[in-house]
């Protein structure tokens, strides 16, 4: 009897011990990941040879920069709806109208999951889907040191300016030629945590002396964590970051040169529930709103639709792209086509072919039995 029971007791500890094995194998998935950032391989693949015999490509480097200066303007907790919906209508006037008339393209940008700020900045720039394990270190958050957009910027000798949420600056020691960061902490401050971000502008938008101007605004955040999505407040803190943006947009427009125009990019790191909370996958949470904005873009005509969905990690891929850069070695996203659409076909191609090369290698190096049919066009 005592053997039977011993018996029983084992296969349901040995049970167990497979649940909780199972749940952290989906819960915490082994990441996806390339080379090392010293180990990567700096090999580029060479334009495909144009139909014909003896034909050959001398396109063998990365093609150059799109844009001549890139504003990354992230305001944390916006949902798609204060843009997109009636709140934008009401306290985004300016936004909304670059948004229906002006040179732009827009869309949904869909976050994984955990949705707090230091996992969606790591997606932001580098491409790769963080996992919940992240949410432990997001209030203490060590040196990223997986591939990304900011240390190939850094590397290429792009001058970098940060101010706002002092995350970043964790992330990436001593990537900034200038910066101030500010605290998240003191979640009741709705004002003083984002006009120690705006008071740089002026004095940084007249100056030539960066390439790379990322801003990070918590104030919205904080008023959701404490008054929720429908608070009067988040009509105020709206109007006030389309003031922002109107500046912003503004001065990248009158400093321009044609052949070689500015780029203005506006994105959430994660939306907010009904509560004003995050972390989770409800849709309040996970979408958010990008925006394009750029001379360069054709200015929108007919009927306005309802903006295309995309991943949020498809941003660092687009960015290196229009930054004349590497592709971050993890990134799992695709390429904006609309952000290169005018652009002339071979250079779309190439970009194309830059993106599929890079997810090419990834899978490669993360599936042992990769091989490719014979029918499938190499890299």
């Amino acid at each position: 009897m005592r053997l039977r029971s011993g018996v029983f007791a084992s296969s349901c500890l040995l049970v167990e011990v497979l649940g909780v094995a199972l749940f952290l194998r989906g819960f915490f998935p082994v990441p996806v990941r390339s080379l090392p950032r010293r180990e990567a391989r700096g090999d580029l693949p060479a334009e495909p040879a144009p139909p014909g015999p003896g034909m050959v490509s001398n396109w063998t480097k990365i093609p150059p920069p799109l844009f001549k200066k890139v504003v990354i303007v992230l305001i944390d907790a916006l949902r798609d709806d204060f843009v997109f919906g009636s709140k934008g209508e009401q306290f985004m006037p300016y936004t909304k109208q670059v948004i229906e008339k002006g040179t732009s393209y827009s869309f949904i940008a869909e976050a994984k999951p955990p949705t707090v700020t230091m996992p969606r900045i790591k997606a932001l720039m580098t491409g790769s889907i963080p996992g919940f394990i992240d949410v432990i270190v997001n209030l203490n958050s060590p040196a990223l040191l997986d591939d990304n957009l900011i240390w190939q910027a850094k590397t290429a000798g792009k001058r970098i300016i940060f101010y706002g949420d002092d995350t970043w600056v964790k992330l990436f020691p001593k990537h900034f030629v200038e910066y101030d960061g500010t605290t998240s902490f003191f979640v009741s401050d709705f004002t003083e945590v984002d006009d120690n971000v705006t008071r740089h502008l002026d004095r940084v938008l007249k100056r030539e002396d960066w390439d790379l101007l990322i801003l990070h605004y918590l104030g919205l955040d904080h008023i959701g964590h404490v008054t929720g999505p429908n608070s009067p407040l988040v009509g105020a803190k709206l109007r006030e970051m389309d003031n922002i943006l109107k500046k912003i947009h503004i001065s990248l427009l009158s400093k321009e040169e044609a052949s070689f125009p500015n780029l203005l990019v506006v994105c959430g790191d994660h939306g907010m529930s009904e509560t004003g909370s995050h972390g989770g996958s409800s849709a309040g949470e996970v979408h958010t709103p990008l925006l394009f904005i750029s001379s360069a873009f054709e200015k929108r005509s007919g009927p306005l639709t309802y903006p295309e969905l995309v991943q949020q990690t498809d941003l660092a891929s687009t960015l290196a792209v229009g930054l004349g850069l590497p592709i971050s070695r993890n990134s799992v996203g695709n390429l904006i086509l609309p952000v290169v659409g005018g652009r002339t076909m071979r250079e779309q191609l190439r970009f194309v072919h830059l993106n599929g090369f890079q997810l090419s290698r990834l899978l490669q190096e993360n599936t042992p039995a990769y091989e490719k049919e014979s029918s499938f066009v190499q890299f």
